[in-house]
């Protein structure tokens, strides 16, 4: 079973979707959508500098834009995703990615609600100075505890031994001279808030007045979610949850044991990819992984796909 997934914020890179406007169509369809935006997906995506992408009104719609331009060159057709594809993902924005590739919200309605998000976080973040740290290595029966004692919130459960952490300035320092008992490594995300936390209350808020007006479709692929890694069946309840996520933690790791409950056979990660294949393979040994970190990576994406098209599985 092939398991499709799309990255989140701080996957993005200076110039990163350079090479995919050489495709073709590419460059018509982001510039159609950053019209419908207010916000050029084409200049932020090609020259704007690692700040000007870091923020997060402008880093969300980007990476979510990303993901849908590179999942047409590998699902051109209608019902191609729904036919080769036996469940979806997205990380923290990617889940909004996901949403639209499994149909339950338009392209451009999910790059319109995505470029609220990102307004509406970013107002929140901008109350307080807050921030992200990954912690990596360490025992979450030891890292978690030491969070909460630090007044932290464990925001991204990531599995493969990385939780981040999100909370103020102040607390991630405090961190940052008093890492847990086993605890490889604390780096500091290029993040603008934190995301996941009660923080982000506000933009809770903002959402669920932006979506009062959609009327999302059930998604025909399995949509895996997440608060809790579970597969999620109503179009209704998918974008309840992209709202309430905002200010929750993203159980990442409850989505990588679905993926392995499901019967995972491969993973391709949309673009910007790297991230999530890199704890794929830490924790799903076995499985197959490929990330479209630029267009070259497509044919190899594409043979994969074919390879495992036979194993795929409709939603349930």
């Amino acid at each position: 079973m092939l398991v499709l997934v799309a990255p989140g914020q701080g996957a993005q890179t200076p110039g990163f979707l350079t090479p995919w406007l050489d495709l073709p169509g590419v460059e018509d369809r982001l510039r159609e959508w950053s019209a419908a935006i207010d916000l050029d997906l084409v200049h932020y995506g090609t020259n704007a500098d690692a700040d000007e992408i870091r923020d997060t009104a402008v880093a969300q719609p980007l990476l979510v834009a990303s993901a849908l331009v590179s999942a047409r060159q590998l699902f051109p057709a209608a019902g191609d995703l729904a036919r080769l594809v036996g469940a979806t993902a997205g990380h923290s924005v990617g889940e909004l990615a996901a949403a639209a590739l499994t149909g339950v919200l338009p392209e451009q309605a999910a790059l319109e609600l995505v470029r609220k998000r990102g307004l509406a976080m970013a107002e929140a973040a901008a109350v307080t100075e807050t921030g992200m740290s990954a912690l990596l290595g360490g025992d979450a029966d030891v890292v978690l505890p030491h969070l909460e004692k630090l007044g932290l919130t464990p925001a991204n459960v990531n599995g493969a031994g990385q939780i981040v952490a999100a909370g103020t300035a102040e607390q991630l320092a405090a961190l940052a001279e008093d890492k847990p008992e086993g605890t490889r490594k604390v780096v500091a995300l290029k993040v603008a808030g934190a995301f996941h936390t009660h923080h982000m209350a506000p933009a809770v808020a903002a959402l669920e007045t932006a979506v009062a007006e959609l009327a999302p479709a059930d998604p025909h692929t399995r949509y895996v979610s997440n608060k809790d890694g579970q597969v999620v069946t109503s179009g209704s309840e998918v974008v309840r949850r992209l709202v309430g996520q905002v200010a929750n933690p993203v159980r990442w790791d409850l989505c990588m044991e679905t993926f392995k409950e499901l019967g995972v056979t491969a993973i391709v990660e949309l673009a910007p990819g790297g991230t999530l294949v890199g704890l794929a393979k830490r924790a799903l040994p076995g499985v197959r992984t490929l990330a479209l970190k630029s267009p070259d990576n497509l044919d190899a994406a594409r043979e994969l796909i074919a390879e495992y098209a036979d194993a795929a599985t409709p939603a349930e």
